[in-house]
């Protein structure tokens, strides 16, 4: 297997702990909201939420990424307060309980974000590139925490309206570079990029932005894929989300092995054995 790219070396800061991209990372997708795509309004209790962190951590998650705001197309509006109610109490949960955990939290508010960086969480991955709400630039300044910088067109409720580019994967490429060059300018050096699969993008898009992945390593900073159970896959193969894992691995291995450091999922196991034979393979 021949490397066409140079992200061994990156590493990013969590509070003092330095995390090295030598071998690829699994984030654990935990969805406390009630009508995310996938696993929507599956945690219903204190236990599930905590049997389901022990579950990730013990299968190889390392980041946990919890999320109250779901941000899959036509997904209704939540208000600020609920979003809080969802995030805030729950990350004490965790943090209490999985000390060591490394947490990312799912948000595009700067009170949410500054909330829960203030609660234990470690990283805040924004999927409007602070676009909704430019506070959130100001926090990501303040705290100098890891950011994961994600490409979306539009907003939640409009990005599959018929979204356009002239060349898709140039088109994100130029959007991430300026953003990054600002974070980096302000002294925010711990990003991670993120090319937003199915936020403003078609099926096609998506597949040609994958093709191109490798592309994307012109920016040099580590890459997150987040394709786990999404329509780019269950569309294409005539099935429903609860039948795509075969997809998303499938997926996962070709972005690992053009420059992927962190497969975004909802499937431990299957991802770990995933970055297992990729690495056989690499070494």
């Amino acid at each position: 297997m021949k490397d066409t790219y140079l992200l061994d070396n990156y590493s990013i800061n969590c509070k003092g702990n330095l995390i090295d991209f030598s071998t690829p990372k699994i984030m654990g997708i935990i969805n406390l909201t009630p009508d995310s795509f996938y696993d929507g309004g599956k945690i219903k209790s204190d236990k599930d939420l905590l049997n389901k962190v022990e579950k990730f951590l013990s299968q190889g998650a390392d980041f946990i990424d919890i999320g109250g705001y779901s941000s899959r197309p036509g997904a209704q509006k939540v208000k600020e307060e609920e979003e809080i109610k969802r995030i805030i109490p729950n990350l004490k949960l965790i943090t209490n309980a999985f000390p060591d955990a490394i947490i990312s939290v799912d948000t595009f508010r700067s009170k949410i974000a500054e909330e829960s960086l203030i609660n234990g969480a470690s990283i805040i991955n924004d999927i409007s590139a602070w676009g909704i709400d430019e506070k959130l630039f100001d926090v990501i300044i303040k705290y100098k925490c890891p950011y994961v910088l994600m490409h979306m067109k539009g907003n939640p409720s409009s990005m599959q309206n018929n979204p356009t580019y002239n060349n898709v994967t140039q088109e994100i490429i130029k959007f991430l570079s300026n953003k990054l060059k600002n974070l980096q300018k302000n002294g925010v050096h711990d990003v991670i990029i993120d090319p937003g699969f199915g936020f403003g993008k078609s099926i096609e898009h998506n597949y040609k932005i994958m093709s191109e992945l490798n592309q994307i390593n012109l920016l040099n900073q580590p890459i997150l894929v987040g394709i786990s159970r999404k329509s780019m896959i269950y569309n294409l193969l005539e099935i429903n989300s609860l039948k795509s894992i075969n997809g998303t691995t499938a997926l996962n291995m070709y972005a690992l092995n053009n420059g992927a450091k962190i497969l975004r999922v909802h499937d431990i196991k299957e991802a770990a054995e995933c970055i297992k034979i990729y690495q056989q393979l690499k070494n």
